[in-house]
């Protein structure tokens, strides 16, 4: 029996029970829309496409199965790259099912193809940042390749993948017997667990250790090693520092959790983990912002012993070197370690000083923006927002931030007591992530309340965000903080150049402008409001969570950078000091003062 490959292609999605399909239309992918609209699966068509990869993206961070992408040749796949490329760098799982031009006149030039230095070729614009680009050269091969690209994109250190589908392909009819291979192809692929052997390894210096940190990465939410983690962390005392991207992997108010390290990190918090004998860093990259950009003694000491348990085997000692590297699940990993532990020391560790120390940091810290969190002055401060917000919103809801204090301040000073209730950009740092975002986390939790905080700047990246809202009845709140300008860049601007040139919104004489966002919203048939007190703040939000459909606040916010006590490399490439040389990384001695603070 012979059927059209687009409509066999759509049943193969709901058999791996896809429930929805981000994307948007184009000439190549209209055999693609006439099955979708009889399916049982909703595509979720928006106004650009960069918009649907991170719908897509935050909905594989919730359903923690790979996300399906439907775009375009040309500017299809060139407007959704941006997205793409934050999934991979914050390892998401997605499945981008590209139209091509038809496989007949590659190299002719047709309509919208990109051929400057192959035919046929354009799927490898998108080679940098997917873990595989296919291009389906023959019909009867589609089945295969599509049982292969969701593999590869769940398994391992997960990410995305594209599958260019030249357009006539989408239009052949072929024998549905070349997609029975898939009725019998497992969903899911067996993670990789930790030797007990290196198991034991582990658990022993971790108990020897005298000063020992776990830092934990963003893998340990998508892996579900949260109660792991928690559970080897209470008994064995050992205090845990995270990455921004592992924000929820232990409850921010956890007795043993220290803290965000690195830039946006404290100098409590890089004070402890660079003051440790062992750290056991797990589903972690040691990225530039986490680590202080690599500076000895700022935030990790090369004077530690480091073991590294990771997904991906490239990531093992790319920036520390490690005396034990692991390519492992975190969740079993950290499993494995517990019982280990509890064989070779059955009473566990007791650190109460420690404990103590951690407790009187966080409430020295809780006090020192007590004043500026409840300030009533408008437009509002940053951290009064986020007090707000905290207040009222409940816990197992979600949050997507964007770029700015949404995401750094969010980071470092708004608890988290739930895995997977935060989604930050984190890899790529996109602006214009957290307003789509919330769409996707939606639809994938429809019974969660769902926000996002998000700039002004990233929310004027792509407003059409609330045209899909609408049309799909996706009820999410964006709070818009309206700084009018770039803020962290019109701050980090001012501290080496003392003007702000290129990073404010404003008019030809100077006055602050931006669109009317309340009014904006109005106009897409959104409910919205511009708030004008500090007051008025707490009780129009809760407003706007009760009101069941989309709603936008707009919330004037001064423009106060986040604080920042850890070391980021750009401040000495913009004021060079005299210990930096062309940006070589310095495992010599490094001193607060020869850097400068972004305060």
């Amino acid at each position: 029996m012979k059927k059209l490959v687009s409509h066999q292609l759509v049943d193969y999605l709901e058999r791996r029970g896809v429930e929805h399909v981000f994307g948007l239309c184009g000439h190549t992918v209209i055999a693609m829309l006439d099955p979708l609209k009889y399916a049982k699966l909703k595509f979720i068509s928006v106004r650009h496409e960069q918009l649907a990869a991170h719908a897509a993206d935050a909905y594989a961070r919730v359903t923690k199965k790979a996300s399906v992408v439907l775009c375009h040749l040309g500017p299809g796949l060139t407007n959704a790259a941006t997205g793409v490329a934050n999934a991979s760098l914050d390892s998401v799982p997605m499945v981008v099912i590209a139209g091509d031009v038809p496989s007949f006149y590659y190299g002719k030039h047709p309509h919208q193809e990109v051929n400057m230095h192959a035919d046929g070729a354009q799927y490898e614009i998108y080679r940098p940042f997917v873990k595989r680009a296919w291009r389906v050269d023959r019909a009867e091969l589609f089945p295969e390749i599509l049982d292969k690209a969701f593999r590869l994109a769940e398994s391992g250190r997960p990410g995305p993948v594209l599958i260019s589908v030249p357009m006539d392909m989408f239009s052949r009819e072929i024998e549905t017997s070349h997609f029975e291979r898939t009725y019998h192809d497992s969903h899911t692929t067996v993670k990789p667990a930790l030797p007990k052997e290196t198991a034991v390894e582990i658990a022993k210096i971790l108990i020897e250790a005298k000063k020992p940190v776990i830092h934990a990465g963003g893998q340990l939410v998508p892996t579900g090693a949260s109660e792991e983690l928690t559970a080897l962390v209470d008994f064995l005392d050992i205090p845990v520092t995270r990455t921004l991207m592992a924000q929820g992997a232990i409850a921010d108010t956890h007795p043993l959790h220290v803290g965000m390290t690195g830039f946006w990190g404290t100098n409590f918090v890089n004070g402890i983990s660079s003051n440790v004998d062992v750290i056991l860093g797990v589903g972690t990259r040691f990225a530039e912002a986490d680590s202080s950009s690599w500076y000895n003694n700022v935030t990790f000491s090369m004077k530690t012993k480091f073991l590294q348990i990771d997904l991906d085997p490239a990531e093992i000692g790319r920036n520390y070197p490690v005396a034990i590297g692991a390519v492992a699940d975190p969740k079993q990993a950290l499993k494995a370690i517990l019982e280990a532990a509890k064989e070779l020391k059955p009473e566990g560790i007791d650190r109460p000083e420690l404990r103590k120390e951690i407790a009187e940091y966080k409430a020295v810290f809780k006090a020192s923006n007590k004043e500026i969190s409840e300030d009533n002055r408008f437009p509002m401060t940053p951290q009064r927002i986020l007090k707000d917000v905290r207040e009222v919103f409940p816990e197992d809801g979600i949050i997507a931030t964007d770029v700015g204090w949404n995401k750094n301040g969010m980071g470092q000073q708004f608890d988290i007591t739930q895995p997977g209730t935060i989604l930050h950009p984190g890899g790529l740092a996109t602006m214009g992530f957290g307003p789509a975002a919330v769409l996707g986390a939606k639809l994938a939790a429809p019974d969660k309340k769902v926000i996002t905080l998000v700039g002004d700047g990233g929310f004027g990246t792509n407003p059409s965000v609330m045209a899909t809202a609408v049309e799909y009845n996706i009820p999410v709140v964006w709070v818009v903080m309206n700084n009018y300008a770039f803020g962290t860049i019109a701050g980090l601007e001012a501290s080496h150049y003392h003007h702000s040139f290129g990073t404010l919104f404003k008019k030809p004489d100077g006055s602050p402008y931006n669109p009317e966002w309340a009014e904006v919203a109005k106009a897409y048939g959104i409910k919205s409001k511009r708030i004008a007190s500090a007051e008025e703040f707490k009780a129009a939000f809760q407003e706007a969570l009760d009101a069941n459909e989309p709603y936008l606040l707009d919330v004037p916010m001064e423009n106060i950078p986040v604080p920042t006590d850890g070391i980021w490399n750009i401040n000495d490439i913009y004021t060079p000091k005299e210990n930096v040389v062309e940006g070589k990384l310095m495992y010599g001695e490094a001193t607060k003062s020869k850097h400068v603070s972004t305060k």
